[in-house]
């Protein structure tokens, strides 16, 4: 059955182009050389195959056969490896405790579905592993780059803040940027910006 992502990523075109996102490339300068890094919701793989061009090991895990495919052509053209998986984000369990970094960009679930997601997510770290998100938030329903117009699919930050109890978030704010990601991210947008970074339970912090 085609999914509506499969439909999306159709065509030679990277809807969301080929370099990577802006916040996550002005981060990833604090993952250590080689680490192991999950990118949730990778879609065309822009972010995953960069990721692997600095020296990591990364998993690209999305719903979209056609989205990981393209994801493979693209690291196959920059020499790179990249390990793929075709799950749904409903099932998917990634390993616990196995990743020194998680990546979500522009991941936007259902409230029950994002909780549960995001619990999976924060276990799959290792102690200090790291968690760079970002998302649009509510204020994004009055610009047209791009994102869901539901507003329930949107995040703010004390909702990021409750789904991951364990992280300690330096930054996690709200800003106005101007997307310039493929033809389907163009324009001013609102966003959530966090990384986090795992602690023991209980030690998460609420940083601004």
């Amino acid at each position: 059955m085609t999914s509506v992502w499969d439909e999306r990523f159709t065509g030679d075109g990277y809807v969301y182009g080929t370099a990577p996102n802006a916040w996550l490339e002005a981060k990833a300068s604090l993952l250590v050389r080689g680490s192991r890094i999950l990118s949730l919701g990778e879609g065309e793989g822009r972010n995953a195959v960069w990721l692997a061009a600095q020296g990591h090991r990364v998993t690209a895990m999305d719903g979209s056969s056609v989205g990981l495919e393209k994801a493979r052509r693209l690291a196959a053209t920059r020499g790179v490896e990249l390990m793929t998986v075709v799950a749904d984000l409903a099932d998917y369990q990634p390993e616990a405790g196995a990743y020194d970094a998680l990546v979500l960009i522009f991941v936007h679930l259902p409230p029950p579905l994002r909780a549960e997601v995001h619990a999976r997510a924060q276990a799959a770290l290792r102690p200090g592993g790291l968690l760079i998100l970002e998302a649009f938030t509510p204020r994004q329903l009055a610009f047209s780059s791009g994102g869901p117009k539901d507003a329930a699919l949107l995040y703010e930050r004390d909702v990021i803040r409750r789904d991951f109890p364990w992280l300690a978030w330096d930054p996690l704010r709200e800003e106005e940027i101007d997307l310039d990601e493929g033809p389907l991210h163009q324009g001013r947008a609102a966003v959530l910006r966090g990384l986090g970074r795992l602690g023991a339970p209980g030690t998460g912090a609420g940083h601004g």
